[in-house]
């Protein structure tokens, strides 16, 4: 009962909460709500794994995870220097800076359009799965298949957000441009691109994601013993759920960061923007 009364509890504050930050009477509790939230089902899933004795081969309660999490933070951060310092950022750069440049290259020439964009959707749908022991016998068992991996995933999609950006910008602004006889990269620096901008960083916090996920899942088939990927592999196999939980929520938070970080320099690079205004 106490448990019902709390997560009752927590849900009538939210409620009125975001009641009273839509009518403007409570400013800067934004995070409040999701803090909430997240603390409720934590507390839910505490009681629920402990009151029922539920073995911790299926689901371990959060306490232990995270008395887990904090003995094994070397492993935690040997994983993480493996999987997102190196091969999550190294693809995510690579495939976006391709991605936009060749957007560019096929803004610029019907023909790519044409053919190179519906062989983009074809490809963005290919699974993972097949996608990754294909990179590990190019690129080795190290990092550099893994970003191989990541570049595959995060190409396709800012190559498609991008074209479809540039072409953002109305006929009626193309035609302001051209009578103050600006040439083609003037009107793509000065118009189409910022037009573009939220289509473009609407890529980058999708790939972020998909960056994160198709590293891990790469090092299912072929890693050096350490990743967060080969963690998770392992320590299912030995029945250690808690320190798989452990890395599920280290992977969680750094993906959250990473797309927190895009968001802010979103937000300040598309000011602008309706939606920036509207939140702003």
């Amino acid at each position: 009962m106490a448990l019902i009364a709390t997560w009752l509890f927590a849900w009538l504050f939210v409620e009125r909460l975001a009641a009273a930050i839509r009518a403007g009477r409570a400013t800067g509790f934004g995070m409040l709500i999701p803090l909430v939230f997240g603390v409720s089902i934590l507390l839910f899933w505490e009681v629920v794994t402990r009151g029922t004795h539920v073995p911790q081969v299926i689901l371990p309660p959060p306490s232990q995870v995270w008395t887990r999490l904090i003995a094994s933070l070397p492993t935690l951060w040997a994983d993480f220097q493996q999987t997102f310092l190196k091969a999550v950022l190294a693809g995510y750069i690579m495939g976006c800076a391709a991605g936009f440049a060749v957007a560019i290259l096929v803004d610029r020439s019907p023909f790519l359009k044409a053919g190179l964009l519906p062989t983009g959707n074809f490809v963005s749908a290919l699974p993972i799965i097949g996608i990754a022991p294909i990179m590990v016998m190019w690129f080795g068992f190290d990092w550099q298949s893994k970003a191989a991996v990541v570049v595959a995933m995060t190409f396709f999609p800012m190559l498609v957000n991008t074209v479809s950006g540039l072409n953002a910008a109305s006929s009626i602004e193309r035609d302001l441009m051209r009578t103050y006889a600006a040439n083609y990269w003037q009107t793509l620096f000065k118009l189409r691109l910022p037009a573009a901008a939220p289509f473009i960083f609407n890529a980058l916090k999708i790939n972020s994601t998909l960056a994160l996920i198709g590293a891990i899942v790469a090092e299912f088939f072929g890693t050096p013993i350490v990743g967060m990927g080969f963690r998770i592999s392992t320590e299912v196999g030995r029945l250690n759920i808690d320190l798989v939980w452990a890395e599920i929520a280290m992977a969680a938070v750094a993906g959250s960061a990473f797309y927190g970080v895009i968001a802010l320099v979103e937000r300040s690079v598309t000011f602008w923007h309706p939606s920036v205004r509207g939140r702003a």
